[in-house]
């Protein structure tokens, strides 16, 4: 579902209830990927439908991998292992999906076939290099278009060697697509962050057999071993959660239960962000499920107060800025956010989407080559773009809960990339959002 479908968002009362949202967004490209190379069939629980996801899929299944899908949320992968891709005759799609773009990139590099892969107007204008550069210097051969974007030609039939490799931007999903070619490469791959990333890959890696040693900020395998088929319980996605926890936290007299979500802590920053602003949540019922960490969220409203945000919580909470900058924009007092430069080159540009929408609705907000200083307020009614960005979206339908007047938010139908049904499940739990056609 893409196109110009616009949304309504009102003020609404008290939000209540119980929000499952889907499965994590990440971890269903990743079991995807690791149940397709696993020798033996996979079944993943709690996969998410969203278009990127179903792109990643269709990839595989493009590359002679069986996939079958016995019910909504279920896939059984039939692993074909390391060596039994088979080339495609036609260009893999990967849609709106960055994470399935980049990785792919690194899983395709070991492979003895040429690829092209390619997305659609959204992703053929987000930077690749720092991808390819980097799988370059492990003898990958990847061709972009000028400026280093979409599509990506692979040259299969390269003998890959391993390198230690120090990121210079923090990026999980650079280090991933590192990790993906070094199972080809021979020798150790090393990937050393400036900061520590989620941590997804190395987790799932493990889980399905191979040695891998990792720490916050660092990981590390060799090539030449294999991937044993293994089951997957998808969590609930942390940043679909995101919009929730904010929306109960502005909303006064809210009460809201999200269970079983996944709180990797490389995610989870903006939890302990909207916690130094003053926030209601707590982590009930906490447990690990297929090696991630998991626990039921319990969020209350609470008075906001601006903060300056510690950098280190920044690549922890990078696709959930723009729900925080609705927190920050209702705060009471400021809210300096430094050391977010990756905002700028994500679907959109959220620094500047996400200014030019808070201002549209009254906010006072600066925006710095690296974050925004916001002065929290009252926001007024108005209309903003999205700029076909999914978590723009749906951080301004939050905030038209408590604008003085309805906020019209234009273009909104990339929202099922990452979130279907969100619509209906936030009406269900209270919110007053329409769809206009």
């Amino acid at each position: 579902m893409s196109g110009a479908t616009d949304w309504l968002s009102r003020a609404a009362g008290p939000l209540h209830g119980e929000v499952r949202v889907p499965g994590d967004k990440s971890v269903s490209h990743r079991a995807l990927m690791f149940g397709a190379l696993a020798e033996g069939v996979s079944r993943i629980h709690g996969f998410l439908e969203g278009e990127d996801t179903r792109a990643t899929a269709a990839v595989l299944q493009r590359l002679g991998v069986r996939i079958d899908t016995p019910s909504a949320g279920e896939r059984i992968v039939h692993g074909v292992g390391l060596h039994g891709l088979r080339a495609s005759s036609e260009p893999l799609d990967c849609g709106n999906a960055g994470t399935g773009m980049r990785l792919l990139a690194g899983l395709l590099a070991g492979q003895a076939f040429d690829s092209t892969l390619v997305g659609d107007a959204s992703l053929s204008k987000r930077p690749m290099r720092r991808v390819t550069e980097p799988l370059a210097a492990m003898g990958a051969r990847i061709e972009t278009t000028q400026g280093g974007l979409p599509p990506l030609v692979v040259r299969g039939g390269q003998r890959l060697h391993g390198i230690r490799y120090e990121l210079p931007v923090a990026s999980a999903q650079v280090k991933s697509a590192l990790l993906l070619a070094g199972l080809y490469a021979a020798g150790e791959t090393e990937v050393i962050e400036p900061y520590p990333t989620r941590d997804y890959t190395e987790r799932m890696l493990a889980a399905f057999g191979w040695p891998i040693a990792f720490e916050p900020g660092r990981a590390k395998l060799s090539g030449g071993h294999a991937l044993r088929a293994t089951d997957v319980d998808v969590p609930a996605d942390f940043s679909s959660a995101a919009f929730f926890l904010v929306a109960a936290s502005i909303v006064p007299g809210s009460e809201l239960r999200l269970p079983a979500v996944g709180l990797n802590p490389r995610r989870t920053g903006l939890l302990e962000a909207l916690r130094l602003m003053g926030a209601d949540i707590r982590i009930e019922n906490p447990r690990e499920s297929g090696g991630e960490p998991v626990g039921d969220l319990v969020v209350r409203h609470a008075p906001l107060h601006g903060v300056e945000l510690p950098e280190a919580l920044v690549p922890d909470m990078i696709d959930e800025f723009p729900a925080l900058f609705i927190a920050a924009a209702v705060a009471r007092g400021r809210t300096v956010v430094r050391g977010a430069a990756e905002l700028r080159v994500k679907e959109s540009d959220r620094i500047a989407s996400m200014a030019a929408g808070l201002r549209a609705l009254g906010a006072r907000i600066e925006e710095t080559p690296d974050g925004a200083i916001i002065d929290g307020g009252t926001l007024s009614g108005g209309a903003v773009q999205t700029h076909m960005d999914h978590r723009i979206a749906m951080s301004f339908s939050v905030a038209g809960l408590v604008a003085t007047a309805p906020v019209r938010i234009h273009d909104c139908g990339h929202v099922a990339t990452s979130f279907p049904g969100y619509l209906q499940l936030a009406n269900a739990c209270g919110f007053a959002l329409e769809s206009l056609v």
